[in-house]
């Protein structure tokens, strides 16, 4: 054969050229087919009814295996976060934490609602017998005084009737840091997945209450001097004449609306101390560090969450608590205008205790649902930040296996790394969420 000649196959053996592949709509019960990988051979379809098969490179873990179970292949199939208690593990969004701040009522309601109700009824009736009994010994002591005596009587009565009123505000406020801390604790055990009783969650409060309640204090005594030193300066600039007025007036409004603005601003960055206290068991000072580091670019997130709830429950209170108040202060004298006095007596006996029954339904209420959402939240900053979700899925999935060798994230003596900053910052790298 000479260079210029191209070699032909023989007649006879002639091999027909490949035939294009073809992807137009499948048949009737069967699956479309995609177009193989280049050195792969395509798929056989499947019959009617029958799985198709996986294409090449692609996996899927057993049905019903649990989360992060190996793949049919060994290598790991895509799972949605798990979920074991009250809230999935990942970064929460708005419609969850709303769902979840009133789930604690509904999931653990003895040591919660009923905790605060019943706390909230004995601040009620401390309450009622302080200032009864003090305004009915001033009363009759203003009485009973004559001449030159009265107007320095009535001075001290009414003296003792506003330090009287000291006791069972100091009472809410300690009666409101308990509830504040047991709300944070059972909040970070129900993410969990587990349900602990008001004994359990005690035990896990126990030291740390008194740290709590001194924070709420702390806040309560800034506000009040806040508010003093306004006052005395509208004070001070109102004795200068009518100059003096018009700056009172500016003064006023300048400094309302600035305490306003401050305290939107501090309560913010400060709100997850109560967590930080009751679930790191830090000192105060570095609670208040923590909470303003988490919340350093998602102030506005924090600040909008936090007014939005308690709008909620604000106009939520008023609706229950209008209509009782309307009877209450309407029918009483209607009843007692050419009726029997007994009848109006009973009538408003019977309204008021409804009015402060649902006073105490609504208070417990608002409390457990506000502490719960500074609970939330708290969860979601180190979840976004630190990347809290990988340690609680590990934690969860050895307690499913029987491991109890992974410590616990949320207790500070399994976390050496708490205060290390390039841990966080490693934790928070390995996320799928950062």
């Amino acid at each position: 054969m000479s260079d210029d000649q191209t070699w032909q196959p023989p007649a006879g053996n002639a091999v027909p050229p490949p035939a294009a592949p073809q992807f137009g709509p499948p048949q009737y019960g069967q699956p479309a087919q995609a177009p193989s990988p280049y050195g792969q051979p395509a798929p056989a379809p499947s019959p009617y009814g029958q799985p198709a098969p996986r294409p090449y490179g692609q996996y899927a873990a057993p049905a019903g295996a649990p989360f992060g179970a190996p793949a049919l292949t060994g290598a790991p199939g895509w799972t949605p976060p798990p979920k074991p208690g009250l809230i999935p593990l990942r970064p929460l969004s708005l419609g969850t934490i709303l769902g979840a701040s009133f789930q604690v009522l509904r999931r653990n309601p003895k040591p919660t609602f009923g905790m605060s109700l019943l706390m909230q009824g004995i601040v009620m009736a401390v309450t009622l017998v302080v200032l009864g009994v003090v305004t009915a010994i001033a009363i009759s002591r203003a009485d009973m005084a004559t001449g030159q005596d009265v107007d320095t009587v009535t001075a001290g009565a009414t003296a003792a009737i506003l330090l009287s009123a000291i006791i069972p505000f100091v009472l809410s406020l300690i009666a409101a840091g308990m509830m504040q801390g047991i709300i944070v604790l059972e909040v970070g055990r129900a993410t969990l997945g587990e349900k602990l009783r008001f004994r359990g969650l005690w035990r896990l409060a126990k030291g740390r209450i008194g740290a709590l309640v001194g924070w709420i204090l702390l806040l309560t005594l800034a506000v009040v001097i806040a508010m003093a030193i306004v006052a005395l300066l509208v004070f001070f600039v109102g004795q200068l004449g009518d100059a003096g007025f018009a700056g009172a007036v500016a003064i006023s409004l300048i400094g309302t609306l600035g305490l306003v603005v401050l305290g939107a601003w501090l309560s913010t960055k400060l709100a997850m101390v109560p967590s930080a206290l009751m679930i790191e068991r830090l000192s105060l000072r570095d609670a208040m560090a923590r909470s303003w580091s988490l919340t350093n670019g998602y102030f506005w997130r924090t600040l909008g969450i936090l007014l939005l709830v308690n709008v909620i429950l604000s106009v939520a209170g008023q609706i229950v608590s209008a209509p009782l108040s309307i009877v209450f202060s309407l029918a009483i004298p209607l009843l007692t205008i050419g009726g029997d006095p007994t009848t109006a007596i009973i009538a408003a006996v019977v309204t008021y205790v409804l009015l402060i029954a649902v006073t105490l339904v609504i208070t417990a209420i608002t409390l457990v649902v506000s502490a719960a959402t500074t609970g939330l939240l708290y969860l979601d900053l180190r979840i976004r930040k630190e990347g809290l979700d990988l340690e609680l899925t590990r934690f969860v999935e050895a307690r499913q296996a029987g491991d109890d060798r992974v410590p616990d994230p949320l207790l500070p003596a399994s976390r050496p790394d708490v205060g290390s900053q390039a841990a966080r910052s490693a934790a928070a790298a390995q996320s799928p969420w950062a």
